[in-house]
């Protein structure tokens, strides 16, 4: 090994602290790094890479369900934003303001947009006229900025990297529709991209997006318990057609509301995938996402014939739709292990001198550590099965935290002692009065994650004030 080289520093364990570890992950792995921008941060290139592929499986996921990219300006006009009152109140807080270009003042404040519901509605005013306009089936991939008081890589910056869908119809029931589906295709990602399972629920009144008729989330929770909103879908009715003016003429020839939707995933998947997978070693990423799928790493390559034949067997990797990097480099075969551990390679594949004479190599796979020997002449499909296997493998496992973790509860004192076993996902009834949830957050500490689509009848009472109660609420605390 160079004597300049060292090992892959060590990272926090996440028993020890969970924040410290995520952050040292985030770090060491080289997916960001921190700005003289407050609340802002570089996503590095293996990073960036994850979201390219995320970017990849979900673009075509809308592509494949009718959806159109698009793109709208990064500031709104202040008198826009006004337009519509609840939505303006719900991001006033978060809004950052653009007052002069160059030394001149503007004569109307500009907001950089937090959110493009009102650029959409603009558009819509002046290309929606008739029944045959609808309907518009728009997304866009941009960044947004929200002040955020606290940062942290991935979960919470200032500026940050989403999708936002945005679709008008020419009925509430093709609006509905929409928003259902789009969730659908959100959680369809996740387990089967991510590897993440999720809950799949409509938020209460108090806990919807400004602006909303109604909210549909998953939830997915992470491996010290907390929960974490992973995506969410609008249902807007026709508010924003009223108060943005946006009629159509429909087939009677009668002037009529149209309704609308939005919906959106951001870069905070990327936390979700390092606290759902991660371990004391590193990233674990699915291989769906993960930048590398298989690293290739030659045993004493200074010997004869080593170099070429890992370099071989990359390229029939490669050949097979595999992303493989070969690591030809002078580290050490210890270093090389440590470092793909730590960015979270699916599987490695060593091949030494003995291998070569055995015409075999050595798979191993990051989810689980098993390793294998396996003929060089069935490389292919042993690499794409382990691909697969890791896929499966991980879901298995975050499902297992998620059921370990969930309590059903039908008294406050039941969620206050299920919590001392270690923060998860509380099952409880609710009678629907806004009261009864912020009383439990207040006296257990967890909140409203979402109403399950999928209910049980815990009870016929609300776990707070013991009236009849309307509906199961999944509850827990969230980053």
């Amino acid at each position: 090994m160079a004597k300049d080289k060292k090992l892959v520093s060590e990272i926090t364990s996440m028993d020890e602290d969970f924040a410290r570890w995520y952050t040292d992950i985030c770090k060491k792995a080289e997916l960001v790094e921190y700005t003289s921008v407050k609340g802002c941060m570089v996503i590095r290139p293996y990073g960036y890479a994850i979201w390219e592929n995320m970017q990849r499986i979900l673009d075509k996921m809308f592509k494949d369900t009718g959806h159109e990219n698009v793109c709208m300006p990064m500031f709104i006009p202040e008198s826009l934003l006004q337009k519509e009152k609840d939505h303006v109140e719900g991001f006033a807080p978060e809004v950052a303001w653009v007052t002069h270009g160059g030394n001149e003042k503007l004569e109307e404040r500009l907001c950089v947009r937090p959110t493009s519901e009102t650029l959409f509605c603009e558009h819509y005013a002046n290309i929606v006229h008739s029944y045959r306009d609808l309907p518009k089936l728009y997304n866009q991939w941009v960044s947004v900025v929200r002040w955020e008081k606290t940062t942290r890589p991935f979960l919470r910056s200032r500026e940050f990297l989403w999708q936002e869908g945005h679709t008008i119809h020419a009925t509430a029931e093709e609006a509905v529709e929409e928003t259902e589906r789009m969730l659908n295709v959100y959680a369809e990602f996740c387990e089967k991209s991510l590897a993440m399972p999720v809950i799949k629920g409509k938020k209460t009144e108090s806990d919807k997006f400004a602006g909303a008729v109604s909210t549909y989330a998953i939830e997915a929770l992470m491996h010290d318990g907390k929960a974490l909103q992973a995506g969410t879908s609008h249902y807007f009715g026709d508010g924003f057609a009223k108060a943005f003016g946006i009629e159509y003429t429909d087939k009677e020839n009668k002037r009529v509301l149209p309704h609308q939707t939005s919906w959106g995933v951001t870069t905070r998947l990327i936390g979700a995938v390092i606290m759902t997978h991660g371990d004391d070693n590193g990233l674990v990423l699915p291989p769906a996402v993960a930048p590398i799928q298989a690293v290739v790493i030659p045993i004493a390559q200074h010997k004869e014939g080593v170099l070429e034949k890992a370099a071989a067997l990359k390229e029939r990797l490669a050949a097979a739709g595999i992303r493989v990097k070969l690591d030809d480099s002078d580290n050490s075969p210890g270093w090389k292990f440590a470092e793909y551990e730590m960015k979270g390679v699916p599987i490695r594949v060593e091949i030494g001198p003995k291998d070569i004479e055995q015409e075999q190599c050595v798979i191993a796979s990051r989810w689980n550590g098993e390793k294998v020997v396996v003929p060089l002449e069935d490389l292919e499909s042993a690499v794409a099965e382990k691909l697969e296997a890791a896929t499966a493998g991980m879901f298995a496992k975050a499902l297992q935290n998620q059921v370990s973790r969930t309590y059903s509860c039908t008294t406050l004192d039941e969620i206050t002692e299920s919590l001392e076993k270690g923060d998860g996902f509380i099952k409880a009834m609710w009678c629907g009065d806004e009261a009864c949830e912020d009383e439990v957050k207040e006296k257990t500490g967890v909140g409203s994650r979402c109403i399950p689509f999928e209910q049980e009848q815990l009870s016929d009472k609300c776990v707070c004030c013991g009236k009849p109660a309307k509906c199961m609420v999944c509850w827990g605390k969230a980053y």
